[in-house]
């Protein structure tokens, strides 16, 4: 009986040692290792798919999106979408209500004052494969004339699609209207100052926060029905910082860089609004004294490996009873 006692207590410390669910979250650093991404300009995190992140080029061969496995780094699904035209300069994309994506088609690499810029919206697969998803493509204008923008965010609870433009000096959050037309023009108008040179921005999952980075810095703010309130600062990676996201229960702000190779950085969501029980896996957010962190995950394992030995050694006793 040794034998099956040995396999039985291997299988049993292997599941007290493993890594928490949690560490299949998406919310811990990771690199891209898609040669094919090589100017990441946004990011996404899936709420269907634990750990993935959707990302694109600024400018691609076609319009594509990547679907990135952040244990791994690889990417597991490639979307085409149809039905929107060919991409002038993709450089937003989030996740909004029903798990929908926008992708916000909105920059102005060519120095170009588009007379318009589009949104596109599509549902994110149920199934992480090579797929081709037609896409709705929204016509946008700005009612204060063109700007270059990188960042598009859409509010979780209300759907509500947002624009930042980017100025040196600090620009503007545009408000879509209420419902975007397919058919017509949607006109955003600007509704308050972001004091940064804007790059990208996330809304955390409960919707109460938006976080806004630059090349240098970030600023939170407490999102008070659009009427922003700054709350803090938030330090980014030096480099080419083109995206931003939160993971998927809210407990990191994932900070992404241009260039093939390149990292995504995981830093704690600013302040205590990241994390919502409300919103699709969500959580609280890890802390050093709780089962959530380091030490109580620590806790957790040594818990997990004292019933392990106590369920062999009890098991052991029965079988020479028999």
């Amino acid at each position: 009986m040794r034998r099956p006692l040995a396999i039985l207590a291997g299988v049993l410390l292997t599941g007290a040692l493993t890594l928490p669910a949690s560490a299949a979250d998406g919310d811990e650093d990771f690199t891209i290792k898609d040669p094919r991404i090589t100017e990441s300009s946004g990011l996404a995190a899936s709420r269907q798919h634990p750990g993935i992140y959707w990302t694109h080029n600024d400018q691609d061969k076609g319009a594509y999106l990547y679907a990135v496995d952040s244990r791994t780094g690889e990417t597991v699904a490639t979307i085409t979408m149809t039905g929107v035209g060919t991409p002038r300069d993709v450089e937003a994309i989030s996740m909004g209500p029903d798990n929908q994506l926008y992708v916000g088609d909105i920059g102005d690499n060519d120095g170009v004052e588009w007379p318009y810029v589009w949104v596109y919206r599509l549902p994110e697969p149920k199934t992480l494969k090579d797929q081709t998803i037609r896409a709705t493509q929204y016509v946008v204008k700005y009612s204060d004339g063109p700007r270059d923008a990188e960042s598009l965010v859409v509010h979780p609870r209300t759907g509500r699609v947002y624009i930042i433009d980017k100025q040196e000096d600090g620009g503007h959050l545009y408000e879509a209207p209420a419902r975007l037309s397919p058919s017509g023009t949607n006109v955003f108008e600007p509704v308050a100052p972001v004091d940064l040179w804007a790059t990208d921005a996330a809304f955390s999952p409960d919707g109460e926060t938006l976080a806004v980075r630059g090349y240098f810095y970030g600023i939170a703010y407490d999102w008070n029905g659009g009427r922003l309130k700054r709350l803090e600062r938030i330090s980014v990676p030096l480099g080419q910082g083109e995206s931003a996201t939160y993971s998927r229960d809210g407990s990191k702000l994932m900070l992404g860089s241009e260039g093939a190779g390149s990292a995504v950085i995981a830093n704690d969501a600013p302040g205590d609004a990241g994390s919502s029980d409300s919103s699709p896996g969500a959580g609280s957010s890890a802390s050093d004294d709780g089962a959530g962190g380091p030490s109580g995950d620590l806790k957790v394992g040594a818990v997990a490996v004292v019933v392990a030995c106590v369920l062999v050694f009890g098991l052991r006793r029965l079988l020479r009873r028999g």
